[in-house]
């Protein structure tokens, strides 16, 4: 008899959470939201008025022989640092993961290249977080910086228009991160103060301002 108990077939979703038989469709229902996966034929509305408008106004600005000497934005540099990194670890996660939210993707942490023992900073010490957009999340992120983020500016006066490197590159500061929609305010334990770095393909200054300006980026006159 004990033989015949042994041999008999166990119901189909026995064992292990078996016998409850719905744990896994509930496994797969807690593991988060599917990724969004943008259409085929999806194209940033800014990158649409580059090739539409913009391409079109510079080359007849500053009378280009050659389509490929037009400029274009190549990419967007977004730069965090935590000083208080120092006495918190977490501080750096949360403001890495802050800065995911914002670019919509994943941020490199940026660490300390040497020890310095008056700010009691030890080489390899995490201490801020940085992310390069290029291609389509480059131009939604222009998009939502100028229409929406630099709005949010409190007492907001127009961007520096000399805040070039003499190559093209154009670097501006924001002293809180809240500004962007992706970030909840009740959900932030702590403000934080960001870098954008838009480096273009420009050869003057001249050539990269009027280049922001024609993605309306709001400089002061």
């Amino acid at each position: 008899m004990a033989d015949d108990k042994q041999n008999q077939k166990k119901p189909a979703g026995a064992g292990k959470g078996g016998a409850k038989g719905k744990a896994a469709p509930k496994a797969a229902a807690d593991a988060g939201p599917r990724s969004f996966t943008r259409p085929k034929d999806y194209r940033p509305r800014l990158k649409t008025h580059y090739e539409k408008v913009v391409r079109g106004e510079l080359k007849t600005k500053f009378s280009y022989e050659n389509p490929m000497q037009i400029p274009r934005i190549e990419k967007v540099v977004l730069n965090m640092g935590v000083g208080e990194a120092v006495n918190d670890r977490k501080k750096v996660e949360n403001a890495a993961g802050d800065l995911a939210l914002i670019a919509g993707q994943k941020p490199v942490v940026t660490k300390a290249r040497k020890s310095i023992a008056t700010y009691k900073v030890r080489e390899g010490m995490s201490l801020g977080a940085k992310v390069t957009l290029r291609g389509d999340r480059m131009y939604e992120f222009i998009d939502r910086l100028v229409t929406i983020a630099l709005p949010r500016v409190k007492d907001f006066r127009g961007l520096n228009p000399k805040s070039f490197d003499g190559r093209g590159n154009y670097a501006m500061g924001l002293k809180e991160h809240i500004v962007f929609p992706e970030i909840e305010y009740d959900n932030v334990d702590e403000i934080w103060g960001m870098d954008v770095i838009v480096c273009t393909t420009a050869k003057t200054d001249d050539e990269a301002r009027e280049l922001l300006r024609q993605f309306n980026f709001p400089f002061r006159t």
